[in-house]
């Protein structure tokens, strides 16, 4: 057999100039020798620029896969990053208002001294004091759980707070003559069924209802919280016990400040004025702290599910690429055969290529602008917070990069494949004939684009250990499914001889098992998208068990706080005389801020562990409690009146790099405590139960104003009337119901699941697409394959049934070790990062399988109407 005639086209105007003869070097070289090379590779270069613009003349057959898979990836990293940039935007600049001010001082358990107030005053242009804490809000014995605000006069510096009915502040705040005034959160009052004008009780204080909150510029500022918000006139709680020494509340006070303040040198003013007074420090330039943290952690996860599906996305590419160069073999073989060098073919495909990748990353840009833009009415509304969406360059930029590396690792394999055919393919027409990997440079280059995207992701993410990991997660995974896809085909050749009979399935894994077949791309794409998927079912599964049925079997009922030393006689005796009530956990219960370590600022020592951020609860005890394990070092002993003692969590010293004998300054209440750490003990906050990550001996704190804290575990039906009767006999004390706080957290991981499946959901879309290309790629020779089968006399339906027991196969396929890949990862992470329990979650798992089945089953039916309808003698006739 012969080849035909190449394209008329076929030789250039300009022929590539025949290879240079093999002798050897002229003993006098010429001194323009590098210029001469020089200029023959630019002579290349637009040689192979012109081959490039000639073959892209027929369109983008072949391509459009690729396209849209660059384009799809590059969108999701792309529409993440401009929600987020656009949040950060709202939050700068609404920083201030969402502050209550240009920034913030913030105490634990007391208020300003004379000298903070002085220093305060000196620098703003006006200031104001704001006090928060939980309390029950009571009407009868109806009780609920409120975050209060105590407010003075200058509240609020920024931004405007709105009422319904509408009237000032001061207005509602000044009550109705017979007692001072509140405004409530629209939910309180419906828990309470409340209207304006009534009476109801805060810590036993009575209060009028004049307003609800419609809008409260701070609500965020004060970061995640349990109940809803109720505002009251700070000068209405004197001498009330709501704020009595020992009393669990923050103070703050916020600052209006001139214009063109350096925020950072105040703030390092503050600090070094106050280093020993526990201050916390917050200004508009980060007005909620928290939110923005959560608000990049989630983006970095979304967009590391977005870079996960770019590596499905380049499977795709890869796919469209070899493809793509199976069918130019003749023509490449050609362009040997009148001498085109290795260089002039690789240059010629890389063009073209590149042409063809820039646009679907240009697509991706567009898309990735667009949309955010077009839904930000709706994303806004979903929103607690503000938000500006624009566009945004620098997150473009960042997609842009990871799309381009993308498609660099993913092309420059199989082009290096393509510059080793040689003009003997002429005969043979077999891509394939070509060897598996790349030449050592091109596989150097591959790997050195490989840690530029993963380094700049890592970087640009924020969360380079999240990133490393999830890279490596994804490597691996590919390196698994394309194992298993070499698996599979070899399964499948020792299946032929035992599927004798049954002429479809044979013909199926005849199909899967030879040179040509998809099982590659196919179990890559489809198991990939399916991988991220099930590890995200499998964590969320996980994570909802372990918040909703695990924890609240040994979590207890109520938290009981604010409850005082004189109350608590009376507080036990109703307690733990009731039936109801299995058991009972009380500690004394103070909050102090982490200073140094070892004479040491603190945070130079541990760097930003979560134990020093912020203020930390404090407990003391005299003898060793019964339920506490001492890892290393002795406790105290009862009596023991010496030296301040520590006792510290031994995960959070582990950790911190802690060690017995170490010192430990702790602010509380205004004053430093010194200590030496003398022990380590376990802390199990996984039950939800009482747990202090740093106890003192109890002569080092028992003279410091405090409360007690207690934990009750009670049966369902005794809640109410216990909840009630506490009340009642203690109006001050705050209960805090765990099965709400449960709830709450649920909410927030069911958003965070919610936003993470949709990502995965893209992932699955792009494999989809793969699938499809895939699919197209394999028509010629399913085409040819029908041909053949019905000039043997098979019919149609069997052909049918053939191709889809193919596609089925490869579906499950992928399903299973896509399956076995999410299993292993979702385990990896609720054991190293969640440290939950963990179980296979098998709706979950059952559903990826049949989703794999399904799309694969999908996709090859897609194509097999050509192959069913191709008239045999027409067919075979072209292959000649």
């Amino acid at each position: 057999m012969f080849p035909r005639d190449p394209p008329a086209r076929w030789p250039p105007r300009h022929p590539v100039p025949d290879p240079a003869p093999n002798h050897a070097p002229d003993p006098d070289p010429d001194p323009d020798r590098g210029r001469t090379v020089n200029n023959g590779l630019a002579r290349d270069f637009r040689l192979a620029l012109r081959f490039a613009a000639r073959e892209l003349r027929g369109g983008l057959s072949g391509f459009r896969i690729l396209i849209a898979c660059l384009a799809l990836g590059v969108a999701a990293i792309a529409g993440v990053n401009s929600v987020r940039s656009a949040i950060d935007a709202g939050l700068a600049r609404e920083g201030a208002a969402m502050l209550g001010g240009d920034a913030e001082i913030s105490l634990t358990y007391r208020f300003a001294t004379a000298a903070e107030r002085a220093w305060i005053d000196a620098r703003a242009s006006a200031s104001s004091e704001v006090a928060e804490f939980r309390s029950m809000a009571a009407l009868g014995d109806d009780r609920t759980l409120t975050q209060v605000k105590a407010v003075d006069e200058a509240y609020p510096l920024k931004g405007a707070l709105t009422l319904t009915p509408d009237m000032p502040l001061s207005q509602a705040l000044g009550g109705d003559g017979s007692h001072p005034g509140a405004v409530m959160d629209a939910t309180l009052i419906d828990r309470l069924d409340l209207s304006p004008g009534q009476t109801f009780q805060l810590g036993g204080v009575d209060f009028t209802l004049m307003a609800a909150i419609s809008h409260e510029p701070d609500a965020n500022a004060s970061g995640f919280s349990l109940g809803p918000r109720t505002i009251v006139q700070r000068s209405a709680l004197d001498g009330t016990p709501l704020l009595s020494p020992g009393t669990l509340f923050d103070s703050r006070y916020r600052m209006t400040l001139p214009p063109g303040t350096d925020l950072a040198a105040l703030e390092a003013g503050a600090q070094a004025q106050f280093a020993d007074s526990g201050i916390r420090w917050r200004d508009a330039r980060n007005g909620a702290p928290g939110i923005a943290t959560f608000v990049d952690r989630l983006a970095a996860f979304l967009t590391l599910v977005g870079l996960s599906g770019l590596a499905v996305g380049g499977v795709g590419v890869s796919s469209a690429v070899r493809a793509y160069l199976a069918g130019k073999t003749a023509v490449i073989a050609t362009l040997r055969t009148l001498g085109a060098t290795r260089r002039i073919i690789f240059l010629t495909y890389f063009s073209q290529i590149g042409a063809l990748a820039t646009i679907g990353v240009g697509i991706g840009l567009v898309m990735g602008a667009l949309i955010p833009l077009l839904l930000a009415p709706v994303i806004q509304a979903q929103l607690p917070i503000p938000a500006v969406f624009t566009v945004f360059p620098a997150a473009l930029a960042q997609a842009a990069l990871y799309g381009v590396l993308t498609a660099l690792v993913f092309t420059l394999w199989p082009l290096a494949r393509a510059d080793q055919i040689r003009a003997a393919a002429l005969f043979r027409d077999d891509y394939s004939a070509t060897r598996v990997l790349p030449p050592l440079p091109t596989l150097l280059i591959i790997a050195a684009l490989l840690v530029v995207l993963v380094g700049s992701a890592a970087w640009l993410s924020g969360a380079a250990t999240l990133t490393l990991w999830t890279a490596a997660g994804i490597l691996a995974a590919l390196i698994l499914l394309a194992l298993s896809a070499r698996a599979i085909r070899w399964s499948a050749a020792r299946l032929r001889p035992i599927v004798r009979g049954r002429p479809a399935l044979r013909w199926a894994i005849a199909s899967i098992s030879g040179p040509r077949n998809e099982a590659l791309p196919v179990v890559l794409s489809l198991g990939l998208g399916l991988t991220v998927l099930a590890s995200v079912g499998q964590i969320d599964g996980n994570m909802r068990a372990a918040i909703q049925r695990d924890l609240p079997d040994r979590a207890p009922s109520y938290f009981v706080v604010d409850i005082q030393n004189d109350q608590m006689p009376a507080f036990l005796d109703r307690v733990d005389g009731d039936p109801g009530v299995s058991r009972t956990d009380r500690a004394p219960m103070l909050r102090g801020v982490i200073t140094q370590i070892n004479g040491q600022p603190a945070k130079e020592v541990a760097g930003d562990h979560w134990v020093l951020r912020g203020d930390r609860g404090i407990s003391y005890a005299d003898s060793l409690p019964a339920d506490t394990t001492l890892t290393s070092g002795t406790w105290w002993g009862a009596g023991y009146g010496g030296d301040p003692q520590i006792s510290f969590s031994a995960d959070a010293a582990e950790e911190m790099g802690l060690e017995l004998g170490d010192t430990m300054t702790v602010n509380i209440l205004g004053r430093d405590i010194t200590a030496t750490i003398t022990s380590f003990r376990d802390v199990d906050f996984s039950t939800a139960g009482m747990g202090f990550v740093l106890v003192m001996n109890q002569s080092a704190l028992e003279g410091a104003p405090h409360s007690w804290i207690a934990s009750i575990y009670a049966d369902p039906q005794a809640e109410g009337p216990l909840m009630r009767d506490l009340g009642r006999s203690f109006p001050n004390i705050t209960s805090i119901r765990v099965r709400d706080a449960i709830d709450r957290v649920a909410d927030l991981l069911q958003g965070i699941a919610a936003a993470t499946s949709y990502g995965a959901l893209a992932t699955l879309l792009t494999g989809f697409l793969v699938l499809i290309g895939a699919a197209l790629s394999g028509e010629r020779a399913r085409v040819y394959e029908a041909a053949v089968l019905k000039t043997l006399g098979a019919s149609r339906a069997r052909i049918l049934t053939s191709l889809a027991l193919r596609s089925a196969l490869l579906g499950i396929g992928a399903g299973l070790v896509a399956l076995l890949a999410g299993i292993a990862g979702g385990w990896a992470v609720c054991h190293y990062v969640f440290e939950t329990s963990y179980e296979v979650i098998w709706p979950s798992a059952i559903a990826i399988v049949l989703g794999g089945l399904i799309a694969n089953l999908l996709a090859g039916l897609a194509f097999a109407l050509r192959p069913l309808a191709a008239r045999p003698a027409r067919v075979l006739r072209t292959m000649d």
